[in-house]
């Protein structure tokens, strides 16, 4: 949970372009990996699984039943010889209600708690990602794979693995009945359903399987251009690219329908070889069992309870070619996925972490560091040495692409270091675990997000236990506490998608308050001022460095207004430090 909020409140963009999916190669069976997630939850789902095969089997017994109750009525016969019959026909016509009401009771309840847990560890494969190996992934088609893309476990079960466990109970259960009653019977009965269960499924597989993989990518790529179109609105519109942007989404759009009315033709043809093979199984069953009959060798109501065994049999199998195309999209769907968990994260956590505790404000020693966001890429970070003193205030002055938010990501452990050092409370940075890191140093990064929240939601993020009057004392330093109360709800006022309701200064100052909340041992603060007029920019540096006077704090900007409180000013230009000094 730690490790969550702080990815949440402390995220920086160190140039991530380094971390590409890995594509998994064709014997990893992304399939095989969903299913095995899935497994932890088989006592849900094996008695959903059960009902959902007793239902189908009630239904094709209750009709056979049913049959040989009429032809054996027709006979005149005493009421006890049917009344088991009788009987079986309620019992059957009840049970099957009954078990398609667990079926669907106990299979929703399965497959919503396991889709539940394999989204929970679908985000914990993301966060280790978190921020520098995200923007591999496109914003829109990241979301589908954490939302549609994890539905394809719902679909895994509840419309293909259950289908298929019903429709082999049925088949296995008719082919033995039509078996015992006329041996021949069940020899032409079993290759028949064999037929229709297996391979006319295998062929829609296959044609679905290309299409799949294809409807998945245009998915993505659709919710990537949406996001684009929402996001980017105002930027689209205002250099006239709103047109060719939404034109892009409807192409991605028609390529869906055209793929859409594919699947509609291939699942029509399918239904129609089904309903053909039903058809011949019919006529052929029913012809055997007249000329067993004429022998004097199959009873009159067998032969009824043959014909409608034939009939009834491949209702259960209707499903299966929507479970075929279901399957192909589940498998792109997977392998999606895979590529996700198979995405290394830029950082490698140590095997044994180095116990971190912290008491009161810490010094942070940087000697010779170097990083590269590639292994080709010039160095971001060359030869680095930077001393931040416990309870001193350094600013570190740089324009955009010195390298100030690659040290940031480095001392948060978003980013590995080549060569170099960085201890922090006796210990090596890269021997700790990167959330014990985060505990001691965090606050607030460049691109610092305000969540669709109250202001108080959006604060509590920092320490979700803090109360009314630490979150006062924290809105009071970071000079934003008068402007909250003059709200009309106050802390409980929302402040809309990433604080577009407040100005740039109060947006500011709020994510101030939230990492003053924090109270971490090292404050780091990035770009603080980032879009603000230069008066107003001048006089939150100025309140940054009265806030965290005594605080061990690493102040980033590239402003050079309002820094006289600061203790050291350090200059950062190409990846090596040209200055230093006092402000």
């Amino acid at each position: 949970m730690t490790t969550l909020h702080t990815a949440a409140v402390s995220r920086t963009d160190p140039r991530p372009t380094a971390v590409t999916p890995v594509r998994p190669s064709g014997g990893s069976r992304p399939t095989l990996r969903l299913a095995r997630h899935l497994v932890p939850y088989w006592r849900r789902l094996l008695p959903a699984a059960l009902a959902a095969a007793g239902s189908e089997l009630a239904a094709a017994a209750l009709m056979a039943t049913a049959s040989w109750l009429i032809t054996r009525a027709a006979q005149q016969p005493l009421i006890a010889s049917v009344s088991l019959a009788i009987v079986a026909v309620r019992a059957l016509a009840l049970g099957r209600g009954a078990l398609r009401y667990v079926d669907r009771l106990l299979g929703h309840d399965g497959v919503l708690r396991a889709v539940a847990g394999f989204r929970t560890r679908v985000y914990e494969a993301l966060v280790p990602l978190a921020p520098a190996g995200t923007p591999a992934f496109r914003s829109g088609d990241l979301l589908t794979r954490l939302v549609d893309d994890v539905d394809a476990a719902q679909d895994l079960l509840l419309r293909v693995l259950l289908p298929v466990v019903a429709a082999c109970a049925v088949c296995v259960a008719a082919t033995t009945t039509a078996a015992l009653l006329l041996p021949q019977a069940g020899l032409l009965l079993g290759p028949l359903l064999a037929v229709a269960a297996l391979l006319v499924p295998a062929a829609v597989l296959a044609v679905a399987h290309r299409a799949g993989r294809e409807q998945a990518a245009v998915r993505a790529e659709l919710a990537a251009h949406v996001v684009d179109l929402t996001q980017g609105a105002a930027d689209l519109a205002a250099y006239g690219a709103r047109d060719r942007a939404a034109e892009r989404a409807r192409r991605a759009a028609a390529r869906i329908a055209r793929l859409e009315r594919h699947r509609a033709l291939t699942t029509s043809l399918a239904s129609a070889v089904l309903l053909l093979l039903q058809g011949t199984a019919l006529v052929a069953v029913t012809w055997t069992a007249l000329h067993a009959h004429a022998d004097g060798r199959l009873p009159s109501v067998h032969l009824t309870v043959l014909a409608v065994l034939a009939l009834v049999s491949f209702e259960a199998l209707e499903p299966l070619p929507a479970a075929a195309f279901r399957l192909a999209d589940v498998r792109a769907r997977a392998a999606r996925l895979a590529d996700l968990f198979d995405t290394p994260p830029p950082v490698t956590e140590p095997a044994a972490p180095a116990a971190l505790t912290a008491d009161g404000p810490l010094g942070v020693q940087i000697t010779n560091l170097t990083v590269r966001h590639t292994a080709d890429a010039p160095p971001a970070l060359d030869g680095v040495s930077l001393h931040l003193s416990a309870g001193r205030r350094t600013v570190l002055l740089g324009a955009s692409g010195s390298g100030k938010s690659t040290l940031i990501a480095a001392l948060m452990r978003f980013v590995d270091y080549e060569s170099g050092s960085i201890r922090l409370a006796g210990h090596e940075l890269r021997d700790c675990a990167g959330s014990d890191v985060r505990r001691v140093i965090t606050g607030m990064t460049q691109d610092a997000h305000v969540f669709h929240a109250t202001i108080r939601a959006n604060l509590l993020l920092a320490r979700p236990g803090a109360t009314d009057a630490e979150l006062r004392d924290a809105a009071r330093r970071a000079r934003i506490l008068d402007w909250i109360e003059s709200l009309p709800k106050g802390f409980d006022t929302f402040i809309g998608q990433d604080g577009t309701e407040v100005s740039g200064g109060q947006r500011s100052r709020l994510l101030l308050a939230r990492a003053l909340l924090a109270d971490p041992p090292v404050l780091v603060l990035d770009e603080p001022t980032e879009g603000l007029d230069p008066d107003t920019a001048s006089a939150v540096l100025a309140d940054i460095l009265d806030a965290t006077r005594g605080r061990t704090t690493l102040l980033v900007t590239h402003e050079r207004e309002g820094l006289t409180a600061a203790d050291q000013v350090v200059r950062l230009d190409g990846g090596r430090i040209l200055a230093r000094g006092a402000a």
